[in-house]
């Protein structure tokens, strides 16, 4: 019997038959360095010039830089933003992707190109539709003006705008997973009597841990590093309505530089723990398998 792969007792398989395994090293070599060199040139040469810069003038001004009021005021409303947007989408990521993965029903489609929907809708675009809404001169603006509420140019407006842009990040994590694992082991929970918290806790939950655990990750990340939507709806009130990418921004337009890549290196620290973080969730997923 002839074979595209043949293996014999005590030999090496015979993979002349696969030319898609059968690069030469100077193959391997040139793909290895061009990776490498696109690593360090848009990607590490970057990440050390900003740490550069941030060191320059000394530890002195870096601390200095941090501890500005304004500066100190940016990283809360951040961390707000962060603390509001991630619960938010955790509950949502989970409910809807339980609904998807695990049930029928009409409009399920629908339901995950709008889940998509902030993937292809810019960030700008994104704060000017709550700037229509929630606006002065927006449909809701008379009413808000009204009873004395304030959304957009406010920490409610950062808020809604972080919310939407990290939308999809967890549901779309949770989603692939769970229709993978299929609906077998809670259709079998269900019979034994089971309720729904109880299939969710002790089947689904430890199914889907890691995953969920990097969704969360990847969805604080984009919420604190937003930039685009935040910056139309908050009006750049110092010490008010600034996070900080924006306080990053201002700084550096004023031309105090030293300041500017001081606070983007808190944004770069936090895109480095959150690699780490990842790969450790990539690991431990891979170990629980």
């Amino acid at each position: 019997m002839s074979t595209a792969l043949t293996v014999s007792r005590g030999s090496r398989p015979d993979y002349q038959a696969n030319p898609a395994t059968r690069e030469t090293r100077a193959v391997r070599w040139l793909l290895l360095a061009l990776g490498l060199g696109f690593f360090g040139l848009f990607l590490l040469l970057p990440l050390v010039a900003v740490f550069t810069e941030a060191l320059r003038k000394g530890w002195e001004v870096y601390f200095a830089s941090l501890a500005d009021e304004e500066t100190l005021s940016a990283l809360k409303l951040t961390l707000l933003a962060a603390a509001f947007a991630v619960p938010f989408n955790l509950v949502f990521g989970v409910s809807a992707a339980w609904a998807i993965a695990k049930h029928d029903f009409r409009g399920k489609q629908l339901l995950v190109t709008f889940i998509d929907l902030p993937f292809s809708v810019s960030p700008v675009v994104a704060g000017l539709m709550y700037v229509l809404l929630f606006g002065a001169q927006g449909w809701l603006g008379p009413w808000l003006q009204e009873h004395d509420l304030k959304i957009v140019f406010a920490v409610p407006g950062i808020v809604l705008a972080t919310v939407f842009v990290t939308f999809p990040f967890i549901a779309r994590e949770l989603i692939p997973l769970m229709q993978a694992q299929g609906r077998d082991e809670e259709e079998a929970a269900t019979v034994l009597g089971a309720g729904g918290w109880q299939t969710f806790r002790h089947v689904t939950l430890p199914n889907i841990k890691w995953g969920l655990l990097y969704g969360v990750i990847l969805c604080n990340a984009r919420a604190m590093g937003e930039f685009g939507a935040v910056s139309v709806v908050s009006g750049h009130v110092r010490g008010l309505t600034n996070t900080l990418p924006l306080q990053v921004e201002i700084l550096y337009n004023e031309y105090q530089f030293a300041a500017a890549f001081a606070v983007a290196s808190i944004l770069a620290l936090l895109a480095l723990v959150t690699l780490v973080l990842k790969q450790f969730v990539e690991w431990q997923a891979a170990r629980s398998q």
